[in-house]
């Protein structure tokens, strides 16, 4: 057997700075903190911050009183923001600065007058966020299909958005469908979809040419990670997405595979290292590691977060 093992895989910039965030504000403030979603959508993340005492809730009604609570990766609404304030949390603001661009040309869009078409998958968390910038002016897309009914005509003043974790194909044939039955639609200058998602895509669809099975690490709530998987299977390779190395199955290896692992931009390194662990221990599987791109982005910590740290002299992560 031999694994073919993506680099870049796994955590992202945005990612690396939510985990360090709360792990900052745990040290500062103890627990329990509360934060308002999933951290990030993977479960072992989740669960280690659940073991250390932070509470995770749905809503921030949810939340005592003067308590902290974070914001997740995945940003949200400005009224939930309004009711954090309305009930004297201490917020900490972890959103991904690349959701914050795409929140900020919302707002812009919106005060110019447009109808806004967000292309993304309804009840995602960084959609219902930024929904929640201009909610009257959004109309969600999920598919090329649902093009040919949005309610509009020539004359309507129309820009699009995308979900920082679609697919590019996807993301590609919906705008080019929007554009078609819309000319006078109007695009971000700049894609929304993040380089983490992009590159780790890219990976899939190079390595997958030599491959006979994709194990993507990731959670199935994990946007970024459905899509690694199904970008494997729409060019006939079988790819399971799991949890970790006590999710394989196996009855999906002969012994004398090519296997392509990877990781979602939420998923830990070490559930990555397991399942190499279990397939070279099982089939003496060698590990051929292919960088297809070098990531150097970096996010600092929020800024209030950046200053108590300071002031408590507590290392910088």
């Amino acid at each position: 057997m031999k694994i073919l093992l993506a680099n870049p895989r796994g955590f992202c910039a945005g990612v690396n700075m939510a985990i360090e965030t709360l792990e900052t504000a745990i040290r500062i403030h103890g627990t329990p903190i509360y934060v308002f979603h999933e951290i990030v959508h993977n479960k072992h993340v989740v669960d280690r911050f659940v073991r250390e005492g932070v509470v995770f809730v749905n809503t921030v009604d949810e939340t005592p009183e003067g308590a902290v609570l974070l914001f997740s990766a995945h940003g949200v609404a400005p009224e939930v923001r309004r009711v954090a304030e309305e009930r004297r949390l201490r917020a900490i603001d972890a959103t991904c600065p690349l959701v914050t661009k795409v929140h900020l040309e919302a707002i812009k869009y919106a005060k110019q007058g447009y109808r806004i078409v967000l292309i993304g998958h309804e009840g995602h968390d960084e959609v219902i966020g930024t929904i929640g910038q201009a909610p009257g002016a959004f109309t969600l897309v999920e598919t090329p299909d649902d093009v040919a009914s949005l309610p509009f005509g020539p004359d309507d003043k129309l820009a699009y958005l995308t979900q920082t974790t679609l697919s590019v194909d996807d993301a590609s044939r919906i705008i080019t469908r929007l554009k078609e039955r819309f000319p006078q639609i109007v695009g971000p200058p700049k894609d929304d979809i993040c380089y983490a998602t992009q590159n780790r895509q890219e990976a899939v669809r190079l390595l997958s040419e030599d491959a006979d099975l994709v194990i993507v690490l990731g959670s199935q709530n994990s946007s970024n990670s459905q899509r690694l998987a199904e970008l494997a299977r729409e060019r006939g390779i079988p790819a399971h997405l799991i949890d970790g190395a006590n999710e394989i199955d196996p009855a999906w290896f002969r012994g004398d595979e090519t296997v392509v692992i990877t990781a979602g931009a939420s998923a830990p390194e070490s559930v990555v290292q397991d399942c190499i662990t279990w397939l070279t221990e099982r089939f003496g599987a060698v590990v051929d590691e292919r960088k297809i791109r070098d990531e150097d982005v970096y996010f600092p910590l929020p800024k209030e977060l950046r200053a108590a740290a300071a002031a408590t002299r507590l290392p910088m992560a």
